[in-house]
């Protein structure tokens, strides 16, 4: 086509006039320059011309061309009108018909395609989420009002970028509660704050695993962390668990293990508690094979029998045991902050870690709950939701008593914020939960979140008991057992 040539045909040009007219009339015209139906030097109608085609204003006109001139697509020759950019390979950008994109096939790629992150309820919580605490506790108010304080006057530092191992006054707050609440002697300087434990258990196998290394979980365990200390290609070895956790003996026949995760306050989701003989023995084979642990504590502040159990950690005189803490099980998932307690002098290099990541978590969450700490309203609401979890907890196990009797017993819940219902086998798992689901309840089904092998016949259902009330909790079981009656 010679330069200088009119080529835009507006009478195949359309917009909808109950969208916005800007981007549909730039979108057909950068289409038809990368199509190449506008050829490099063909010259476009005047603003005017086009606006008058197409029963448009020419301003519009006007600041589609503008952007297109911003974007290299046309250029302007003053007095003479607008021209279609010379575009090296504009036609392989063209939009074509859709065509079967070719996926990554990294090794990553490929191990997260074997990975469903778990499903996530929407809506008000009900019987029997998993994973939740009182929400209806959390003194909303009083959050609000602190971040209102916040903002009203935010310091500029507040507002730029922040140390990758978190807020320090919220790293000292974090190491006093840890010393006072879980016996744990440590320094600010062990502390880095992440965006949730799943971060937690991430950066501790990034930086601690090798090519090649493998690594250790429970079975059944959490099988998010399992995916965590899977995603360097690490083979993950399942360990299997009695009445007092995770089985040492186990552990030790598989070989040599780098790593192995573990939640001994309150396996999930099993609701073992780990023995202290048995904590030492694993202590021992850490110690013994040059290993690490990296210890779960989610919600090992909800204890409902008996003093609460020193974490590993603090038992741990090697060093060898990185804590993993969280938030979320106290106040609301939705915060995303956690803890990781690093062994002294590591903490710097985690931090570079972090900062290669995701930089650092939110500032004005950290600042809120330092506040949210040191005003003292945090020990005042983990004490408000520990006996709330209590009485609720009391409540599931007295009315699931009288409505199933040993007939489905529940597994003893001495700690944490969930129940297990053992089941025969998969098939029973899953004519269960549809049968819940049907009622509009909400379990967990073992073989989806505890990272069960396929040729297991290990199955069971995991009842949340603290973010609803007990009446609530008692209609549900009596809903549940009509239900499965019938079945």
């Amino acid at each position: 086509m010679p330069k200088g040539t009119l080529a835009l045909d507006p009478a195949g040009m359309s917009v909808d006039r109950g969208q916005p007219l800007v981007p549909q009339l730039h979108a057909q015209l950068k289409a038809r320059i990368l199509s190449g139906q506008l050829a490099a030097g063909a010259r476009l109608p005047t603003t005017r011309a086009l606006a008058g085609a197409l029963g448009l204003s020419r301003n519009t006109v006007v600041r589609v061309y503008e952007q297109l001139l911003d974007e290299g697509y046309i250029k302007g020759r003053t007095g003479d009108g607008s021209y279609v950019s010379e575009l090296h390979g504009a036609s392989a950008h063209a939009p074509k018909a859709a065509e079967p994109l070719r996926m990554p096939d990294g090794p990553l790629w490929q191990r997260l395609q074997a990975y469903q992150p778990a499903r996530m309820p929407e809506g008000p919580a009900r019987a029997f989420r998993y994973g939740m605490p009182a929400l209806d506790l959390f003194p909303a108010e009083v959050w609000s009002r602190l971040h209102a304080r916040f903002w009203r006057h935010p310091a500029s530092r507040a507002l730029g970028y922040s140390d990758p191992a978190g807020l320090p006054r919220l790293r000292r707050q974090v190491a006093d509660y840890l010393s006072h609440a879980r016996g744990l002697n440590c320094e600010p300087e062990q502390v880095i704050i992440t965006t949730g434990s799943q971060q937690a258990i991430s950066l501790a196998a990034l930086a601690l695993l090798r090519a090649g290394d493998r690594v250790a979980t429970e079975s059944p365990g959490y099988r998010a962390a399992a995916a965590a200390l899977g995603l360097l290609g690490n083979q993950v070895l399942r360990v299997p668990l009695d009445e007092q956790g995770l089985r040492v003996g186990a552990l030790e026949a598989l070989g040599p293990c780098r790593l192995v995760y573990v939640t001994p306050s309150h396996q999930f989701p099993s609701g073992v508690t780990m023995t202290p003989a048995r904590r030492l023995e694993l202590l021992d084979w850490a110690r013994r094979h040059d290993a690490f642990v990296i210890e779960d504590d989610y919600d090992g502040e909800y204890r409902y029998t008996g003093v609460p159990l020193a974490p590993l950690a603090a038992l741990d005189a090697s060093g060898r045991t990185l804590y993993v803490g969280t938030f979320s099980k106290l106040l609301f998932p939705g915060l995303r902050l956690g803890y990781l307690l690093a062994p002294p002098g590591w903490a710097e290099t985690l931090a570079r870690l972090r900062a290669v990541l995701d930089r650092h978590s939110g500032i004005a969450d950290q600042h809120v709950l330092a506040d949210f700490i040191e005003q003292g309203h945090f020990l005042r609401h983990v004490r408000r939701v520990r006996r709330a979890a209590l009485t609720r907890r009391d409540a599931l196990l007295e009315s699931w008593q009288r409505a199933f009797g040993q007939a489905l017993p529940l597994r003893p819940v001495a700690a944490g914020l969930h129940a297990l219902l053992p089941l025969e086998s998969p098939a029973q798992e899953a004519l269960y939960l549809r049968l819940a689901e049907q009622q509009g309840i909400e379990l967990g089904a073992l073989r989806q979140i505890g990272a069960v092998p396929a040729a297991s016949q290990l199955a069971g259902l995991v009842l949340g008991f603290a973010p609803v009330p007990e009446a609530q909790i008692q209609s549900a079981v009596q809903t549940l057992a009509r239900a499965w009656r019938k079945a």
